[in-house]
């Protein structure tokens, strides 16, 4: 059988593991290429599992993954992607981000799947590129790095770097690989082995939740969405909730009534946790004082922040930092406001 895009080397994806990976997202990766190889009878598709050393990398669901080579031993491999949480450090923080370097000076494509594009960043390999940061960590990312431009999209190509949001993006992903190389009735076939219903296209936006609420913004009415999308764009300095009301368009009392309707909650308070939200992405995945944290969301002080931070939590600010595994090592002085 003559398979589109065919080659007798097989595409050969790398997967540097670090401490407190999402899982999901390797077996998102390598269960759609296993199964194009079992339906297309050969293997077009190979893969390694990396690591910074030999020892064995225990995910965020405790599973223990004992790598096949060390990164630096690596060979053949055409692409290569990072899987950590946000907060992950370099083992070797000198010498892994210069072979990640050397990778790509050799044409490797680089890329990360959710969390992993914080150490991708950190290793100097993302100056001028463009990337696709999980929603639920994009506050901590922009605020660590606003000299790298984070997209919305589920899944970012930017010349060889290659990034997913999520464990479903990648699956996405790998069906665009199994499509490029071997052609798109394979890819549909794989897609239907998993009963995946959609295949999404890199531009896709990633969904959203309501805050608190059942479904995703893209289901709501338009003047709801349009209020959400103020709220989330005028963090630093809020607007009152009239204002907002002004903007799409109704008197501040029909607003409030459709919003809770949609939502479940009053506007002021699910733009408070919009606010809170964002503040402890930062709260968890940055070392930023707590003092600048609480400015940056529109909060005069920290205290104040605190405060409606435990109402909406259950715990404040500086607990959340202490019990944060990935952050652990830091400087003491580093919860205190």
């Amino acid at each position: 059988m003559t398979v589109p895009g065919r080659t007798d080397r097989p595409l050969t994806l790398g997967f540097l593991l670090f401490p407190g990976f999402p899982m999901a997202c390797l077996t998102q990766a390598i269960e759609p290429l296993r199964a194009a190889n079992e339906i297309c009878g050969a293997r077009a598709f190979a893969w390694v599992l990396l690591g910074e050393t030999m020892q064995t990398v225990r995910s965020s669901a405790e599973v223990g993954f004992s790598p096949d080579q060390v990164l630096d031993r690596a060979e053949g491999v055409d692409q290569l992607f990072l899987l950590s949480p946000p907060n992950a450090s370099f083992a070797l923080p000198r010498h892994t981000p210069a072979v990640l370097r050397r990778l790509d000076r050799a044409g490797v494509t680089l890329g990360a799947f959710s969390g992993g594009i914080f150490p991708l960043v950190r290793a100097g390999v993302m100056a001028g590129h463009r990337c696709s940061v999980h929603w639920c960590y994009d506050e901590a990312f922009k605020a660590e790095f606003p000299q790298v431009t984070a997209v919305e999209a589920v899944i970012v190509r930017d010349r060889r770097r290659v990034t997913a949001s999520g464990a479903g993006a990648v699956f996405d992903l790998m069906l665009g690989l199994i499509r490029d190389k071997l052609g798109a009735t394979l890819a549909t076939e794989v897609a239907c082995w998993f009963q995946h219903p959609q295949v999404r296209d890199d531009n896709t936006p990633q969904k959203v939740p309501v805050q608190r609420a059942t479904g995703t913004e893209d289901a709501l009415p338009p003047p709801i969405r349009t209020a959400i999308e103020l709220f989330d764009t005028h963090v630093e300095e809020p607007l009152s909730i009239k204002e907002v009301a002004e903007a799409v368009d109704m008197s501040p009392r029909h607003f409030e009534r459709l919003f809770k309707r949609e939502t479940g909650q009053s506007p002021l308070r699910y733009y408070h946790l919009v606010r809170l939200t964002k503040a402890r992405q930062r709260v968890r995945f940055s070392n930023e004082p707590l003092s600048e944290i609480a400015l940056s969301v529109g909060y005069d002080r920290a205290g104040s922040m605190a405060q409606r931070y435990q109402q909406f939590f259950g715990l404040s600010p500086q607990a959340e930092r202490r019990q944060s595994p990935g952050l652990r090592g830091l400087s003491p002085g580093w919860v205190d406001d």
